[in-house]
């Protein structure tokens, strides 16, 4: 309410200088947005100076309904209040508002008071609106994290890599987190609004905001559909054509969009990358520092005994009941930085937040935060949920053999195959950070086996002596679409020859140990030489796996042994990741702000069959929004297909042009561009 005749014109929220100031330029520069906890400037514009004796206030609203109040102090106070200087400038008033550093995060309004000398409010300026985030740069800050170079990457960087693959062959998968995005900001506190606790009770919410602990807690819980609003719906039946397959996206923002448009609709599909990837765009969005992580051979334990018990018939046929304990290639959550005031001393730092609806927590499907240092120590009762991550990590696998009898038999123990090579992007370029020390002691180590103690890990031994029999599986580099050698290789390290049963069976399955299809399956009688290695060759065809291969090209190859007439089964199992081509990108023109770029994409079909529905999605941050180009015909074998795209760059700096390529036989074919955008 600005009055002609009255003292205020208007409110300027310096909206560019306050962006610098606090690192929030790249989100916006025509609104408001500032980090708690650090000071910033409104320029209050007056007809004339204010009359003598009279007093400004500042009136903060904030919540859905601004159901919270907050009055700015005129003063110099505390560091948990609010407080403001003013400094007259001809006929404007310069108002310097100093927020708290454990302000709740949110939308504000701010409103400017004009008070009489006996505190009448005479006059008031049309409420302006502002976003406070979480400041890691502000030491009071509980997500303060002292290295420029990290917050570099863990707040700034809109471009990262999630990794991949297998423990032996990993592989790194560009994304686009794109969290200064435009209106991924509101699509963030939109999130937040969303939450059970903020349509129950919004006020006690709003208050809950001021805690990292309490946000990104909610994040893991809203990121995943699986019980309220939440943005992305798991799947992992290969059963998409309701909505996207997980592995054509490369980025979080239009999976943000679609959600925000359709009303808070969950978006078909996602799987763990996804789920990691949407999270780290809406923590580095709201200030939290984040890194995606990667954990290869996972252990998801159902039943909480720190062991995933694999369970065969003498057929090796899978006869696990019910919910099954199962090892995932591997799997992806996230770490935000914080303190945690909520525990006892000495577990601030990195934290591990699960948004991969795997299990329930206090009811909910989330996992975290759960202190890095907590697993790694074997603090398996800290906050939240450290037993189950620590079981991810650290877990045995033993596979039995069950006899028709519903007799059992251990044939295996591996204690040193689950959390390996656990990894994140570094902070000095595109390549891999290995963490694993952060979580586990050395294997073997006598730290290590303390660990396992107090966490109350029940050792489990192998049964009798080694056998004189060993296994052995080895394979060439394989590329999809051709053909392939397995060789399995049975070694007599005993004295005598030694009569056998081998059965060797191939089955395509998903990255976290789904079945999707026998492919390939063989027996053999043999007698084994002392001292002497036996080898079965199994040729793997397209023929045979093509029909069946999952969207993540992994061929499961078990070999199973028994000594004739004893009771000794040696069983051995691998994985083998088939390679993917790339897609060719060239981007032609020079990479200047608003002037156009075209994209040049190329893909050749490797397989042996014709490819159909092909589909080329591309988008990049500061680029171009996510776009969808149909491959103009069918492809046959070998061929190539072309397409282009022209694009206007939106922000300066280094930008990623991200493209996936998917048809009906073969998805998440990739390709990146990278390239350095100039202002005009």
């Amino acid at each position: 309410m600005t009055d002609q005749n009255g003292v205020f014109m208007g409110m300027d929220l310096l909206c560019q200088v306050n962006s610098h100031a606090h690192r929030t330029e790249e989100m916006d520069v025509e609104r408001l947005l500032v980090r708690r906890g650090q000071p910033f400037s409104l320029a209050l514009q007056c007809h004339t100076t204010l009359p003598p004796k009279h007093k400004l206030a500042i009136i903060l609203h904030l919540g859905k309904e601004g159901e919270v109040v907050v009055k700015v102090l005129d003063a110099r106070a505390g560091r948990d209040k609010w407080w403001f200087r003013q400094q007259g400038a001809q006929s404007e008033v310069l108002l310097t508002i100093h927020s708290p550093a454990d302000a709740p995060v949110g939308l504000y309004s701010v409103t400017v008071l004009l008070l009489s000398p006996d505190g009448h409010i005479l006059e008031k300026t049309t409420p302006e609106t502002f976003y406070l985030l979480f400041n890691p740069w502000c030491k009071a800050d509980s997500v303060y994290l002292p290295d420029e170079e990290l917050l570099e990457e863990y707040i700034l960087n809109e471009n990262g890599l999630l990794y991949q693959g297998s423990w032996d062959q990993i592989s790194s998968l560009p994304w686009n987190f794109g969290q200064f995005e435009q209106d991924v900001v509101d699509i963030c506190f939109e999130i937040l609004d969303n939450s059970p606790a903020a349509l129950t009770n919004p006020e006690m919410d709003t208050a809950n905001r001021a805690d990292p602990v309490y946000v990104s807690r909610t994040i893991t819980a809203m990121v995943n559909a699986n019980d309220d609003l939440g943005v992305v719906s798991g799947r992992w039946d290969g059963k998409y054509d309701d909505g996207v397959p997980p592995t054509r996206w490369t980025g979080s923002v239009p999976i943000l969009r679609r959600w925000s448009e359709a009303g808070a609709q969950r978006v078909r599909y996602g799987q763990c990358w996804v789920f990691s990837g949407v999270a780290c765009t809406v923590l580095r969005c709201l200030g939290i520092p984040t890194r995606p992580v990667t954990n290869y051979s996972s252990a998801h334990d159902t039943d909480g005994n720190l062991n995933v018990d694999y369970l065969y018939d003498e057929q090796l046929e899978s006869v696990s009941e019910g919910r099954k304990d199962m090892i995932w290639n591997y799997h992806c959550w996230v770490e935000s930085w914080m303190d945690r005031e909520d525990l006892p001393k000495g577990y601030d730092g990195w934290q591990a937040l699960d948004p991969t609806p795997q299990e329930r927590s206090d009811g909910v499907y989330c996992c975290g935060p759960c202190p890095v240092k907590a697993v790694r120590d074997g603090d398996v009762g800290m906050k939240y949920d450290a037993a189950f991550v620590f079981s991810e990590v650290n877990a045995d696998l033993v596979t039995w053999i069950v006899y028709p009898d519903g007799q059992r038999s251990q044939v295996s123990l591996n204690q040193n195959t689950v959390g390996q090579n656990i990894s994140t992007k570094s902070v000095y370029g595109d390549y891999r950070e290995d963490i694993t020390k952060h979580y586990k002691y050395p294997e073997g180590s006598v730290k290590e086996r303390e660990v396992y103690e107090k966490a109350g890990r029940r050792v489990t031994q192998p049964n009798g002596a080694p056998g004189q029999l060993e296994l052995k599986i080895k394979h060439a580099q394989a590329i999809l679409g051709t053909d392939f050698d397995v060789i399995v290789e049975v070694h007599n390290v005993g004295g005598e020859d030694t009569p056998a049963q081998l059965t060797v069976t191939s089955n395509a399955v998903t990255y976290n140990s789904l079945h999707r299809g026998e492919c390939h399956r063989k027996t053999a009688s043999l007698t084994v030489p002392a001292q002497k290695a036996h080898k079965e060759v199994l040729r793997l065809r397209y023929d045979h796996y093509g029909a069946c291969v999952s969207e993540h090209n992994l061929i499961r190859v078990t070999a199973l042994l028994q000594v004739s007439g004893q009771p000794e089964v040696v069983l051995q199992e691998v994985n083998i990741q088939l390679s993917m081509p790339q897609l060719h990108v060239k981007v032609v023109g020079d990479a200047v702000v608003s002037r156009k770029l075209i994209a040049h994409i190329s893909f050749t079909n490797p397989l042996p069959i014709t490819l159909r529905g092909g589909v080329f999605t591309v988008e990049g941050a500061g680029l171009t929004a996510a776009r969808e180009i149909q491959a103009p015909d069918d492809i046959g074998p070998g061929q190539e297909v072309k397409v282009k795209l022209s694009f206007k760059p939106t922000r300066a700096g280094l930008r990623k042009l991200m493209v996936d390529f998917d048809a009906d036989r073969i998805r998440d074919v990739k390709g990146i561009a990278t390239l350095i955008v100039r202002n005009k």
